[in-house]
């Protein structure tokens, strides 16, 4: 290791080194709503009581980031490291402990939202605005959700009117940067058994050049399409809730999503000649909708019906020829019961069907398939250990059935401290263009393509008290049967096969202390993304990973005033599988700043990358300089 790793872990560590100093005595934690999860059993539970690592992005957490795309916000988050293909508007890949974008689950209230083509998911559609909460469940959870939670689950859930309380209005506005200009506004409240919601949100920006005019081997970024100009954008969407408990005990209600982003970017290589001043357009439309009958049909036997639809639509404009439009189509019947058979255990069963429909411009072979699944979890304890355990069984209408598992325990040695295990396993059903797209001169899916599939371990040490939290977690999640486009060097024909086999394995240690009004947190991950099998012309670590990140975040009130600063370092990473291309690390340094005027009016003030560093997450790509946004916030 350099002398510059350990001067950038010294940042994180300065900042977690108190918080372990100061676990000193034991105390009841005072619970919120913050303090309650879905995501980890499928149930809802105090935070404490979960089994796996989880966070919580909070609806004050997305409120100071008011001006940040919701990849920004997870990407900060332990565990987490994010790309884009240049701005906010552009196409953003997770990789949750390094797994792969596609080997992620990513929900929508529950309902995932990935489109059928790729298996990617349109982030960049969603206004941290509309949204009241994020969980980020890491490691593989098949056995809870089904395909591609090989890396873990980001519960994404919109804002509510639950929960007894007069109706409440709020809106914002903002201004930044790149002329960046957001607005929302909504209202919310329950009485009478009736509980609603509504928010709507507009943005635009005039952007910037999302292509840099070299990549990192200094050749020029024309043949791929670049044109130089801003590349902006103009979204908007919408959310709300409707709902009513008819009796004590039982409730039905409505859920709406809808975000349409109009976003400029420049092409890629098959775009050359073709970019002009018009550039590339890409328009998405996301949409997810469900109704849901919860109902305690005895004392120890609730039962949750549910229907959901999910949509999206990609319409993608280059400015001469080549354009085309896609959609996905995911339409959910599941029916959990949560028995709770003893005080201490609970025993949930689901059955669920999905039905995947893609219409394309692109030719497929196939464009539907369906999806039986059954699961069972239980959850339970026993004095200071904890137990919970999933089986799930899912039935492909093309390819059979895929059956994981998961079982986590953990022991509460103290009041405080906690030791925990865990193994569970994943999969990764092959996308509708892995296996049925065809017409292409070039390309052709692979019907006899076998799901990717994972086995993950972890391990854990946890202190906790009411001020001072720090977690320690180490993991391994083997992944075989890796899908990868592999062309014919003399037809040049490319079609997906199960080649590769790959372990990722880390370290990562969060914490967080409060004294008084100032809170640190901080995280440190140490990752070793590698390919176990590498094929000629691939190295043996992953590409677009950094072994190394590092974060540290320290907040103040005096006052009327919140003060805040954070650093995150980003080690080298390689561009290419082959290892030959390297992008350098990076530190940004980030300040913010809130000032509540009254009860009702509030402004805050977010200062991205203040040293304005000249980084890369993908070669060719540009990235914001340093950036300002600043939103005025009312509530009554």
């Amino acid at each position: 290791m350099t002398i510059p790793f350990f001067r950038h872990a010294s940042v994180a560590v300065f900042c977690l080194f108190p918080l372990a100093a100061t676990a000193q005595s034991p105390s009841t934690t005072v619970q919120t709503l913050d303090d309650i999860v879905i995501t980890a059993s499928r149930s809802a539970e105090p935070l404490a009581d979960a089994s796996g690592d989880i966070t919580i992005i909070n609806a004050q957490q997305l409120a100071d980031a008011r001006g940040d795309s919701m990849a920004d916000i997870i990407g900060r988050q332990p565990g987490v490291q994010f790309i884009s293909n240049g701005g906010p508007q552009t196409i953003a890949g997770i990789f949750l402990r390094g797994a792969n974008s596609n080997q992620t689950l990513v929900l929508v209230d529950g309902l995932r939202i990935s489109e059928l083509q790729s298996g990617g998911t349109h982030l960049e559609t969603i206004d941290p605005a509309l949204i009241e909460r994020v969980e980020i469940l890491r490691g593989a959870a098949s056995s809870l959700y089904g395909s591609d939670a090989i890396g873990g689950v980001i519960n994404i859930i919109t804002k509510t009117g639950r929960h007894d309380r007069p109706l409440s209005v709020w809106a914002n506005a903002g201004y930044g940067t790149s002329e960046t200009l957001k607005t929302s506004a909504g209202l919310s409240g329950a009485s009478h058994g009736w509980d609603y919601s509504l928010a709507g949100s507009i943005a635009s920006s005039q952007g910037f050049d999302v292509m840099r005019g070299h990549f990192a081997n200094n050749t020029s970024t024309d043949s791929w399409g670049h044109y130089t100009d801003k590349d902006g954008y103009y979204s908007h969407g919408w959310s709300g809730t409707l709902g009513y408990q008819w009796q004590p005990g039982h409730h039905i209600g409505l859920m709406a999503y809808s975000s349409y982003l109009h976003a400029d970017s420049d092409g890629s290589q098959d775009d050359f000649p073709y970019a002009t001043e018009d550039n590339v357009r890409n328009l998405v439309h996301q949409q997810v909708y469900a109704i849901t009958s919860t109902n305690q049909i005895t004392p120890i036997w609730e039962s949750v019906l549910r229907f959901g639809w999910a949509q999206d639509a990609l319409d993608y404009r280059r400015p001469t020829e080549g354009s085309f439009v896609h959609s996905s189509l995911k339409r959910t019947w599941s029916w959990q019961h949560n028995i709770q058979v003893h005080p201490d255990h609970r025993l949930s069963v689901l059955g669920e069907h999905v039905a995947e429909r893609i219409n394309s411009d692109f030719e497929y072979d196939e464009n539907g398939r369906d999806i039986n699944s059954l699961a069972l979890i239980y959850k339970g304890r026993l004095d200071r250990l904890q137990a919970q355990a999933s089986l799930r069984n899912d039935d492909y209408s093309d390819h059979g059935n895929q059956l994981t598992g998961g079982l986590g325990l953990n022991l509460d040695l103290t009041d405080a401290w906690q030791i925990g295990v865990a193994g569970s396993t994943g999969f990764r059903a092959p996308t509708f263009a892995d296996l049925y797209q065809s017409g292409s001169m070039f390309y052709r899916g692979n019907p006899k393509l076998e799901p990717e599939k994972s086995r993950n371990i972890e391990a854990h040490l946890q202190y906790q008290d009411d001020s001072t939290q720090v977690r320690l977690t180490a993991y391994q999640n083997k992944i075989r049967d890796m899908i990868i486009n592999v062309s014919d060097p003399i037809t040049w024909m490319t079609s997906p096969e199960n080649v590769n086999q790959a372990t990722l394995r880390g370290l990562t240690l969060t914490g967080e202390h409060t004294l008084g009004s100032t809170t640190v947190r901080g995280s440190v991950d140490l990752l070793d993304p590698r390919n176990d099998d590498p094929g000629i012309g691939e190295g043996a670590q992953l590409q677009l990973r950094a072994r190394q990140v590092f974060y540290a975040a320290v907040e103040h009130r005096i006052a009327a005033w919140k003060l805040g600063a954070e650093y995150q370092y980003t080690g080298n990473r390689y561009a290419d599988a082959a290892n030959r291309t390297t992008l350098g690390g990076y530190a940004l340094v980030n300040l913010t700043a809130a000032y509540d005027f009254n009860k009702s009016l509030g402004m805050q003030v977010r200062w991205n990358n203040v040293l304005d560093k000249d980084y890369v997450r993908v070669d060719g790509y540009s990235t914001p300089g340093s950036n300002v946004f600043v939103n005025l916030a009312w509530r009554m």
